[in-house]
Formats: structure tokens, sequence, C-alpha cells
């Protein structure tokens, strides 16, 4: 069971992380077990259920272990293939290259904050940060606790977008709605018979649905869609999956034969695919806040989780007095980029595809016959073991 820690006190926090997703809390993990004294801020309680595809890129698997989760004991289920299908009807199955495996948010995060805890991390649930100041060196921290905090180094982990985003008029939060960004997502957890090595990916008009099993002989069905779209649905889910995403014959089956398992959905807005800044007023940027690859490349978690590692190894050089702070800054965007700006460029460019209810039938039809452009698209989206 997870345990939120008291008051701050006056501790001088080498790191304060804000924000406890999979980025926030394996970072957390890996610079506490470095020695450092790390405060991590969530603002809800562990565990809870998150909007996410809830499938992970075998990429990740040696690095969860190494940082405790038990995936070896959990029988989770393999996912070695992928199943398109388009508006009409049409579709394809493709052998996925590395493969991936099937977890709920609300059992790994919940496992990953339990072993931040027996780490020493610090960590506050039921806590927003409000306000960050960068001055003589130090963070200061003031959160919805009411007390402040102080820190040598800040990171911001806190998902697709924050009321710091908008506080800190962040670009991307400043644009106008196009193509890449204003979009919802909503998450069921459902019972169906369902096949236990494939996660297939329906397209619907403005949007797109993907479904694969999780532990205990659940599934996650997930669905991304355009703002516009709910708004022609008197803003309802219900009539937008009755009106929209149910004239894929394959999502009117999917949805006729789920046990929805979860009293209600699970939903965020205002999601953006749009490019961010890496770096914000000396808060390095980590996770889903750095940069959101669209969710049918299926390779959010892993790269929210590479990019834990990546900044636990910029941050040690500081706090070792090897490097200064701007060489930490420029050493991480540098590293984070040629990582990642490949994948989510790729990514963008899918997604203006896959958001066409003509171009998405159009492509379909079209690759069916060239596997090998299949294999080429989901390898410019996904990594190496790291």
């Amino acid at each position: 069971m997870v345990v939120s820690a008291t008051r701050g006190g006056n501790i001088t926090y080498d790191v304060a992380i804000i924000g406890g997703g999979l980025a926030g809390l394996c970072l957390s993990i890996q610079l506490s077990r470095a020695g450092y004294q790390v405060a991590l801020y969530e603002k809800e309680k562990y565990p809870f259920h998150k909007v996410c595809g809830e499938y992970i890129s075998l990429e990740s698997w040696n690095f969860l272990q190494e940082i405790g989760i038990p995936l070896s004991d959990w029988n989770l289920p393999a996912i070695k293939k992928l199943l398109l299908t388009a508006p009409d009807g049409n579709s394809i199955e493709h052998e996925l290259p590395l493969g991936g495996f099937g977890i709920s948010r609300y059992k790994l995060d919940g496992a990953l904050a339990d072993i931040a805890v027996s780490s020493g991390v610090h960590l506050f649930q039921n806590t927003k940060i409000n306000e960050v100041v960068f001055e003589n060196k130090f963070f200061m921290l003031q959160s919805s606790l009411g007390e402040g905090s102080k820190a040598k180094v800040v990171c911001g982990c806190f998902g697709k977008r924050s009321n710091l985003d908008v506080k800190w008029k962040r670009k991307f939060a400043r644009q106008k709605n196009d193509k890449l960004n204003n979009y919802i997502a909503v998450k069921y957890h459902v019972e169906i018979d369902f096949p236990d090595d494939l996660i297939a990916l329906h397209n619907f008009k403005n949007g797109y649905c993907g479904i694969s099993r999780i532990e205990e002989g659940k599934s996650c069905l997930c669905y991304l869609t355009t703002a516009k779209n709910l708004e022609l649905n008197a803003n309802s889910i219900a009539f937008m999956e009755d009106n929209i995403l149910k004239k894929n014959p394959f999502l009117r089956d999917i949805f006729s034969r789920s046990r929805f398992l979860l009293a209600q959905p699970v939903t965020i807005s205002q999601i953006s695919f749009s490019a961010k800044n890496q770096v914000q007023d000396h808060i390095l940027m980590v996770g889903d806040a750095a940069g959101m690859i669209t969710p049918l490349c299926g390779n959010g978690m892993s790269m929210a989780m590479h990019a834990s590692k990546i900044a636990y190894e910029c941050i040690l050089l500081f706090l070792q007095d090897k490097i200064e702070r701007h060489e930490m800054e420029q050493d991480y965007v540098d590293r984070w980029n040629r990582q990642f700006n490949r994948r989510l460029r790729a990514g963008r460019l899918i997604q203006r595809f896959f958001g066409s209810e003509l171009l998405t039938n159009i492509l379909i039809r079209s690759v069916r016959p060239f596997p090998g452009f299949v294999s080429w698209l989901i390898s410019k989206t996904h990594g190496e073991p790291f």
C-alpha cells in the first residue's frame, strides 16, 4: 500500500518531480537509489486509472525489471500481432517486429509508487504544484498543501497538459486548434473474447480506437478523437460512439460484445501532439510534458520510461558537480532529440493520415500487398531496448 509523505519540513531536496506518471515514478526511483533526496508530487492518490492504451513495447521490459517490477511473475499477455482496420471495414494484420505486453496503469503505477516509497522517495499524493520560481540557483515550489519546498533541480513529468503549461505560456498551449491538437481520449476496461496476442487499431471518422489484453483477462479499450466530433454529438460520449465509432463494423461488434467494467469511462481533453520544448525556465520536461507521440504508434509509455533514464543520467552529472546547469539542460535536450525526435515526426505524419476517413480507407487498401512497408512504418515509431 502506497504511503504519502508528511510535510516537507525544512528539507532542501536535490530533485523535485512534478507528476507521478511513468516518467516521474521511474525518475524518482533512479535518483533516490543513487542516494539523493527526492520529492515527488502527484495530484491524484494511487492506485488510480489513467487514460492510456496500456500496451508497452518490449523495449522497456528489462528496464522495468531492473526498477523492481516483477513482470515475469505477473503472467501478462504477450502481444505479437497488429490488426489495422479502416472505417469502411477493410483490414490488414501484421506481425509486430519487437512486440509488447499489456498491463493497466492502475496496476503498474501503483506498483511503481510502492517501489518509490520503499526506495526513499518523499511521495506527496493529492498534492498539486501551483507555482515554481527559480532564483539563486534553487527552485521554490508552492503546493496546494499551502506550504513551500526547495530543490536544486525540478523536473516536469505532469503528462499531456497541466495548469503549469498554461501559466508558463508554453507555445503548444497557446496554439490555435488544428489537426495536431484539441483531441479528447476515452478509456474503458472491458471483458470480451479477444486474442491475447493481438493489438487492434480500428479507425473511424476523425479518430481511432485501440483494444488489447491487459492483466486478469481484461482488455483495454481506448480511443482518440477530435473535440469537434464530441461537440457535433451533443457532447455525449454515448451518442458519439453510436453515430461515429460504430460505423466501423469491427467497433460495432466490439462494443456489442463487451461487458464494461468501470462505472464511468476515464476521459481527458485538450490533448496536443504539437512540438514542445524539453526545458522550460530551467525545468527539465520528461515524458508527455516534453513531447507526445500519437497513440496509434503504441509507444508512449516506453518513451516516457526511456526519457526518465536519459534525464537521470544528465541530472546525475550535475548533482556530482561534473557539469554546470546549462550543460545539463543542453545535454538533456540533445539526447532527448536524438532519441525521440524522429519518432515524434513520424507519429505526426501518420496521425494526419489516420485523422482522415478517406485517407485511412485508401491507405489500408494500398498497403495490404506491401507488408514490408508496414514494418517500415512501425520501425519509424519504435526504438531499441534501453
